[in-house]
């Protein structure tokens, strides 16, 4: 069974806050989890070949064409925009 003291470590790498109160039943819930992970090592998959993709599925991108809208449909666009300049999108520099 997971230590008290992973179970803090793991809700800080998750980022996630825990009470005190819950750090035992996320004990029990982590440590079962992790057993089952446990069990499934043990499975006997020495004759189960290994998939890259299980809908087998290849090469399955869309052409990258242009759809023109129209002067009514960017104006129907740029409605929702929450600021112009010059009748472009302003956004945020990101440098």
């Amino acid at each position: 069974m997971l230590s008290k003291e992973e179970v803090k470590n793991i809700a800080l790498l998750a980022r996630i806050g825990i009470k005190d109160k819950e750090i035992d039943r996320y004990r029990k819930d982590l440590s079962a989890i992790l057993d089952f992970f446990c069990e499934l090592e043990s499975v006997a998959t020495d004759d189960v070949e290994p998939i890259g993709h299980i809908t087998g599925t290849t090469g399955a991108a869309r052409a990258d064409v242009t759809v023109a809208f129209g002067d009514a449909g960017v104006r129907d666009i740029l409605k929702n925009v929450p600021e112009l300049k010059n009748g472009f999108i302003k956004v945020k520099s990101v440098f």
